[in-house]
């Protein structure tokens, strides 16, 4: 399904450090969160043109200035969430939004039994009316594509076709460098890519 969060729950592969700005993690974040809005889980293949990707600390710049270079307090954030978001303190999205906490249904609502998960989606506006049509709309259009059209089923669920190359990069330190083995640019170069995710 389109909309389904992560199982088991999301855990870092990359650990990039010493960075002198936060915007230098992007592409580290951008295989990190598979190219897509860690709160909404919209894909960068649907705001190409807008480019409206951020980074996101979810542990805010205001309260916790000494983690405004750590990889481990970013994520992946499309421009609504992020903004949504604002200064808020929030618990770690990785530990909260998985698909065995939290669902889409099939009117567009988020639904968890989970009073963190419950929270985090009241804080981001996760249910708004908006966010529910959005899903509501891809829904049927990615499952149209999947049956009938195969080519634009691979642009909307395939990916990007700028994967960073981590192994180019270098950090002045990485505490996990096995996980460049485990990046989507290096599953591609050993044909190992899949065709969507």
């Amino acid at each position: 399904m389109i909309f389904e969060y992560p199982e088991p729950p999301l855990e870092r592969t990359h650990g990039p450090a010493g960075y002198l700005t936060h915007e230098s993690f992007r592409p580290w974040l951008r295989d990190e969160f598979t190219f897509r809005c860690v709160y909404c889980l919209k894909r960068e293949m649907w705001g190409q043109v807008t480019g409206e990707f951020e980074l996101d600390h979810f542990e805010p710049k205001s309260l916790a200035p000494e983690r405004t270079l750590d990889y481990f307090n970013l994520v992946y954030a499309c421009r609504r969430c992020n903004s949504a978001k604002l200064d808020q303190p929030i618990d770690d999205p990785l530990t909260i939004l998985s698909s065995n906490v939290v669902v889409v249904l099939p009117d567009g609502l988020l639904s968890s039994d989970s009073l963190d998960a419950k929270r985090l989606i009241e804080q981001i506006d996760l249910n708004s009316p908006a966010l529910r049509r959005w899903r509501v709309m891809w829904m049927p259009i990615v499952d149209l594509a999947n049956k009938r059209d195969v080519v634009l089923y691979q642009q909307l669920t395939g990916f990007p076709e700028d994967l960073p190359d981590l192994g180019r990069l270098r950090p002045p330190s990485n505490s996990r460098p096995e996980g460049i083995e485990f990046s989507w640019h290096a599953k591609q170069q050993r044909g190992q890519l899949p065709r969507s995710y």
